[in-house]
């Protein structure tokens, strides 16, 4: 099958089994979805949604998060993974929004990325969101569902995954093809038990094809 035969047939499915995917996390404005995307990294959706919204009453905006101290902060996320990185990190990220973006969050991954706790996938989520870019973040859902789809080839890293994802994914449908990868990957295609029964892609996945042929 060729590769662009092979992205047909996903984008399809998805369009049909996803059509308005988006993200799981809970969020009001930009400020708010980069702090829940922060508080994400090794964490899961769910327990960041049941977190932020103390964090949101207590710090609304960044300028009321870059007054605060790390013990005042703190105990809001204990419940979160690394607390102590990421209670610093947000801080840091507010006194920098303050200090050199007037407040606002900015929308390149250029300016993300400069932000203390947001890496090249953070941006990738935050400018997709909010702003449909087309920028691709993979995470390990994408990952390993792009790599069993066949979408993409010997991507031995994060980046080469989404190099090669957003050289076959219609532009116009990037900021969507993330979150079908993501929620198909938490959902379906699970790292250790995927529940390939339920899979409408089996036809085309190697992982199936190789399972199948263990067997």
């Amino acid at each position: 099958m060729k590769r662009k035969e092979r992205y047909d047939i996903v984008i399809e499915h998805f369009q049909k089994k996803i059509p308005e995917a988006e993200t799981e996390l809970l969020y009001d404005n930009p400020f708010q979805l980069l702090v829940a995307v922060i508080l994400s990294a090794q964490c899961t959706d769910k327990r960041v949604n049941l977190t932020t919204p103390s964090i949101f009453q207590h710090f609304p905006d960044p300028a009321s998060m870059a007054d605060t101290d790390f013990d005042t902060l703190f105990p809001l996320i204990r419940s979160i993974s690394y607390p102590n990185n990421k209670t610093k990190h947000l801080i840091g990220m507010a006194k920098m929004l303050m200090a050199d973006f007037n407040g606002e969050v900015p929308m390149t991954v250029e300016e993300l990325i400069k932000l203390p706790g947001v890496g090249r996938k953070t941006a990738n989520v935050i400018t997709s969101v909010i702003d449909q870019q087309p920028n691709m973040a993979v995470d390990t859902h994408v990952f390993r569902v792009s790599a069993r789809l066949g979408l993409t080839r010997a991507a031995k890293t994060p980046l080469a995954a989404e190099k090669q994802l957003i050289k076959n994914i219609p532009t116009e449908l990037v900021h969507k093809a993330h979150h079908w990868l993501i929620l198909h990957g938490r959902y379906t295609c699970l790292a250790r038990s995927p529940k390939c029964t339920e899979c409408g892609l089996t036809g085309l996945c190697l992982f199936f094809k190789k399972q199948q042929s263990i067997k």
